[in-house]
């Protein structure tokens, strides 16, 4: 009898202990367990009923408790408990009970510690780990391409994916990038596309899925190339082509020819200008010939088309930090989507100044830099449908300075455009202060 009444206290917890536990499956159990302290089931063990089960009688097998959740708890069985019900097994019964009891209590003081110690301290989430910023992927088309990616590489842009494609495979074997696609092996073995675009074309359809497989998941991609080749002018189109029915913001930046390359080079940078504005919801054109006014006799060919790759460089940095740098002002990628998405000629400018904080006069002239690239086909703010400012500076940098470049490009640009500001700090920057314009929609 002490035995028994061992078990019915046993009983008792239940209700308090599947308490702590919770869950919708303890519930469920908990009814089930009633069920089993039902008269008929006292009756099989020699009660009022007087209804003995055969020895030899399967106990049932239902499940005790059935948790999915979080804590990944295992389905647990009474298979023991109901079986010392018969003759024979008392003390079986009120060991499995007791040990069944622990285990229960156990459990439930482990479950609310690790609860509380969730609650006390939550670790740090990395939002680029996360998935919580946006994938940004710089593609680079042929041989300019592919050098534009290197400096940017050598630069050490951060936030952003690199690729790179070339019917070149000797090129690829020499870019930074960790990510190559070589375009159409078969048709060209690799010996590049000898100047011809409808032959770079017909090497990126053929690796047009290779393509879209590297830039799967991006939400915004810059396709940078020069025309006038045969990769660039024919395949560039082809890579941004990819990039819109994967539904990612594309951006096109590419150069066209010096002057002293001849006509016909010139001829075929333009068809590849218009066959690639067709594909791309924003693009920007640098002439080489732009280059003569910010180099003099001593300025190295290397030099100078590294000043032309800044400007590819300066405009992704400008929408990075908009998104990742914590500043006085964050935007997100619907606000760069908004100024970018569909806006067909663009233009890119920075201006970094390096004077003592707190001056105006530095945002000013930092401003007037940016939005006066020469490197640019004067290209005017005047008309832009959208502006994107990026304004970027060190601790010194004041809520004045701010305003006063915000100011400034206001005075550049129409009422009506849709101007978004973002401000971001950089530890590295003490006396210095950068600004980035980034106007869409221009006439």
């Amino acid at each position: 009898m002490r035995d028994w009444l061992r078990l019915a206290g046993a009983m008792r917890h239940w209700d308090r202990l599947l308490g702590l536990l919770g869950g919708e499956a303890s519930r469920r159990s908990a009814a089930q367990w009633s069920a089993w302290r039902e008269p008929s089931w006292r009756g099989a063990v020699g009660t009022s009923r007087g209804r003995t089960p055969p020895r030899n009688a399967a106990p049932p097998r239902t499940p005790l408790i059935t948790n999915a959740n979080s804590n990944g708890w295992q389905q647990l069985r009474m298979r023991t408990l109901l079986t010392g019900a018969y003759a024979g097994h008392r003390s079986a019964v009120v060991s499995h009970a007791n040990e069944f009891q622990h285990h229960l209590l156990d459990r439930a003081a482990a479950t609310s510690s690790t609860s509380s110690a969730q609650t006390a301290s939550k670790p740090a989430v990395d939002p680029l780990a996360a998935g919580v910023l946006p994938k940004i992927s710089v593609v680079g088309v042929g041989g300019a391409g592919g050098n534009a990616v290197n400096n940017m590489i050598a630069s050490s842009l951060s936030g952003v994916e690199f690729v790179v494609t070339n019917t070149d495979a000797q090129a690829l074997s020499l870019s930074l990038s960790r990510r190559c696609v070589q375009l159409g092996a078969m048709l060209t073995e690799g010996l590049g596309a000898g100047a011809r675009p409808d032959v770079g074309r017909a090497a990126a359809e053929e690796s047009f899925e290779a393509i879209k497989n590297e830039l799967r998941g991006s939400h915004m991609v810059f396709v940078t190339a020069g025309m006038g080749g045969g990769t660039g002018s024919g395949a560039a189109p082809v890579v941004a082509r990819a990039a819109a029915e994967l539904g990612c913001l594309t951006v096109g930046v590419v150069t066209t020819p010096f002057l002293f390359e001849g006509a016909h080079r010139a001829k075929v940078a333009q068809a590849g200008i218009a066959e690639i504005s067709q594909c791309v919801d924003t693009l920007i054109v640098i002439p080489n010939q732009n280059l003569f006014k910010i180099a003099n006799a001593r300025t190295t060919m290397m030099e100078a088309f590294r000043l032309a790759d800044q400007v590819l460089y300066s405009g992704v940095r400008s929408v990075t930090d908009l998104m990742t740098v914590p500043g006085l002002v964050n935007l997100d990628f619907a606000d760069v989507r908004s100024v970018m998405s569909e806006m067909g000629k663009a233009m890119m400018g920075t201006g970094e100044v390096e004077m003592e904080g707190g001056s105006e006069e530095r945002a000013v002239r930092a401003c007037e830099a940016a939005v006066r690239n020469p490197l640019l086909d004067d290209a005017s703010l005047r008309g832009a449908r959208g502006v994107l400012v990026n304004i970027t500076g060190g601790p010194d940098m004041t809520l004045f300075e701010v305003d006063a470049a915000a100011h400034r490009v206001r005075e550049e640009v129409d009422a009506d455009a849709n101007i978004i500001f973002g401000s971001a700090f950089d530890e590295s920057m003490l006396g210095k202060l950068r600004v980035s314009v980034v106007a869409t929609g221009i006439p």
